[in-house]
């Protein structure tokens, strides 16, 4: 067999990282094996040790890469909603939108693709606490709450109240309890 072009070779690395972002937020770092991962990606698991040294030096990339999409799109720091034609009131719309779109069902039970501070919360919690992925995370969680902000706060609360009804509605999916969540902190993010 012959040796892939440096191309292919950074298309393989680029799979394996998006494929690992979006199974470690669903299944858990512990959850996704090397091989597991490596057949999601389409690849073989011999391969993996070509691209990182360990499964650890994957986690951190594989969160920075789940970060990466955080504030973009509808997310509240849309450039359309910091514009200064668009005003006070658009801001507000724009963060009312991403609230309700955070603290909806769907983006409860899209946890491969949803967010990775509710989705790799627990994983880094477990992790060791000098590790590069839960350094990667602090400063992903950081961003998260600095969007979060307004001139009266820092976003703490905001960012923790949904990321902490977000988790909870997940653990709780298929009682009502689960919506009643997402509504509860809908309705005191929105305030």
């Amino acid at each position: 067999m012959g040796r892939v072009s440096k191309e292919q070779a950074q298309e393989n690395r680029r799979r394996i990282v998006d494929t690992a972002s979006r199974l470690f937020r669903e299944q858990g770092t512990a959850g996704v094996s090397v091989a597991d991962l490596m057949k999601a990606a389409g690849l073989t698991h011999g391969g993996f040790y070509k691209h990182f040294d360990s499964k650890e030096a994957l986690v951190d990339e594989a969160t920075a890469r789940a970060f990466d999409g955080v504030g973009t799109g509808d997310r509240p720091d849309d450039d359309s909603d910091t514009d200064a034609d668009t005003g006070e009131g658009a801001a507000k719309d724009a963060r009312r939108a991403f609230v309700e779109n955070y603290l909806s069902p769907e983006h409860r039970d899209d946890m491969a693709g949803g967010c990775p501070t509710a989705g790799l919360a627990t994983d880094m919690a477990r992790g060791a606490t000098g590790s590069a992925a839960r350094h990667t995370y602090a400063e992903g969680v950081r961003e998260f709450a600095r969007r979060m902000a307004d001139d009266d706060d820092d976003g703490l609360v905001r960012l923790s109240t949904m990321v902490g009804a977000l988790i909870l509605a997940r653990a709780v999916n298929g009682d009502p309890l689960s919506d009643a969540l997402l509504a509860a902190a809908r309705a005191e993010v929105s305030a």
